[in-house]
């Protein structure tokens, strides 16, 4: 079986890279068919055989816009509605946004081709060793260039499927290379014929054997009792969220809700979710902390504090009950929360009116509060999306909470998105995690990185349910990213020092 791809040299292969592009989105939440990221990466391989360099740039160009054009419409609507920029504006910013990143794949077909190798193994050098490792090198790279953009690691789409199980040993982008290298043999094979099944098929099966056996692996066990926790869902509308006028009936309601889940042992609010600075709340905060502790509860509230000797705003995780003690946002969003080149950029933040977006990072050396009678990992938003970051916490945390606010992202595919990233960070630690939202989605997430429950998206919702207190380590915890990042590079090594002369346009 050898495919003929003469008709893919011209316009249809340029299309057809598109449409490639376009599928990916589709195997991440809240799609969630996660078999078309792998159908996905072998029609832009095949895309990529036997053309010229330039060409496979542009393929891949193309493919990124459909991917990421696809896949993050949505950052338009922080924008638009919540940073009052109007639709033309919002839309040509997304873009450039869109276009930008779809140089990432644009540059791995370049790679591709331009070390491709002209020989008898031409086809296995170039899609078993060079795409998929320049494939997992970029997505690593997106994940901390210009403070990181970790959405869309193909990694993630594969949560609910055997091959999730490298997760624990080399996170999300060993999850990502596996599926890129199972795409690269299936394209092998396609290309080369049937003269290849005996190499190409044993290797394919093994890449999706190994994980089933690594998925029954037991990397954390219990710890004391289990922790009963209610997550506080306010729902609150995030165009009304800061104004003056809704902050005591946001306080009334959450204390409210809070007052009527004391019987757990840890009640948890999202992030911001009392619309003040801890300087000007005091009286309240010391009211409810003593209500948390006469009813042997705890409880863990997400608010700005401002720091007047320095002129410092922090996003912060507070906790109440049995003692007092913060945790301050160490990886903030850039635009959203603070201004990058602030000196150069000037009055960006004015324009942009997002309200709170001058947080300074906070300086802790690990993400923990004593919370429950227990360590906890705590992050705030999108900090979830960085499993080296999650994982400093670990050992000592027994489990993981995140406060978030995906009201900003509206009704889209990105706080699906963002739940399925969560899930990935509680599957590479062995770690249950908690996850409280304002508008949803709301979850307990167990070490396996399965949703024990969550809450219904845009409603005032409670969720209860009881959490595992764990400790042990995963390999990843341990080592975190580098393991995979060294095998890539290694093989890329390989790869050109197997090269011979490179292709000519």
């Amino acid at each position: 079986m050898n495919l003929n791809l003469k008709r893919l040299g011209g316009w249809q292969g340029d299309i057809l890279a598109v449409v490639a592009g376009i599928l990916m989105p589709f195997a991440f939440a809240p799609y969630n068919f996660s078999f078309l990221a792998l159908i996905s990466l072998v029609l832009i391989m095949l895309c990529w055989s036997g053309i010229s360099t330039k060409r496979a740039f542009a393929r891949g160009w193309l493919f990124g816009l459909g991917m990421f054009g696809f896949g993050l419409y949505w950052v338009h609507i922080s924008m638009n509605q919540f940073g009052g920029l109007g639709v033309p504006l919002s839309v040509f910013l997304t873009a450039l946004f869109v276009m930008f990143y779809a140089l990432f794949p644009a540059i791995t077909g370049y790679i591709a081709r331009r070390f491709a190798d002209r020989g008898e193994h031409q086809i296995a050098r170039e899609y078993l060793l060079i795409v998929p490792a320049v494939w997992v090198m970029f997505e690593w790279i997106k994940g901390f260039l210009f403070t990181g953009m970790p959405w869309l690691s193909v990694g993630y789409s594969q949560i609910d499927l055997p091959v999730s199980g490298y997760a624990p040993v080399f996170g999300v982008f060993g999850v990502s290379y596996a599926v890129a290298l199972s795409a690269g043999f299936i394209t092998y094979w396609l290309l080369s014929g049937l003269k290849v099944t005996k190499i190409a098929l044993p290797a394919l099966l093994m890449l999706w054997i190994v994980p089933s056996l690594l998925n029954q692996v037991e990397w954390s066990v219990n710890i004391d009792e289990p922790i009963q926790v209610s997550l506080i869902q306010g729902n609150i509308p995030q165009d009304q969220k800061w104004l003056y006028k809704q902050r005591q009936p946001t306080l009334d309601l959450y204390t409210r809700l809070s007052r009527e889940n004391w019987a757990s042992d840890l009640v948890v609010w999202p992030e911001t979710a009392i619309p003040a600075t801890y300087d000007k709340i005091q009286p309240f905060l010391k009211t409810i902390a003593q209500e948390a502790r006469m009813n042997s509860s705890e409880l863990l509230v997400g608010l700005p504090v401002y720091n007047a000797q320095d002129g410092e705003y922090f996003n912060s995780m507070l906790s109440l009950g049995s003692k007092e003690s913060f945790y301050d946002k160490t990886h903030l969003v850039p635009f959203g929360e603070f201004l990058p080149m602030k000196s150069v950029l000037g009055g960006v933040i004015d324009f942009f009116d997002i309200p709170m977006s001058d947080f300074t990072p906070g300086k802790q050396e690990k993400p923990l509060l004593f919370v429950a009678g227990q360590q906890a990992g705590i992050s705030i938003c999108y900090e979830d999306s960085f499993g080296e970051e999650i994982a400093k916490a670990i050992p000592e945390a027994t489990f993981l909470i995140n406060a978030s606010n995906d009201a900003w992202f509206g009704d889209t595919s990105a706080p699906h998105q963002h739940l399925q990233i969560a899930r990935m960070r509680s599957l590479e630690t062995a770690r249950y995690m908690v996850r409280s939202t304002n508008t949803g989605v709301s979850a307990i997430i167990d070490n396996k990185g399965n949703i024990k429950s969550s809450s219904p998206q845009f409603q005032t919702h409670v969720l209860t349910d009881k959490i595992q207190p764990m400790t042990g380590m995963t390999p990843f915890a341990v080592f975190t990213n580098m393991p995979i990042v060294v095998i890539t590079f290694m093989l890329l090594g390989i790869a050109f020092w197997l090269g011979r002369k490179p292709t000519v346009d």
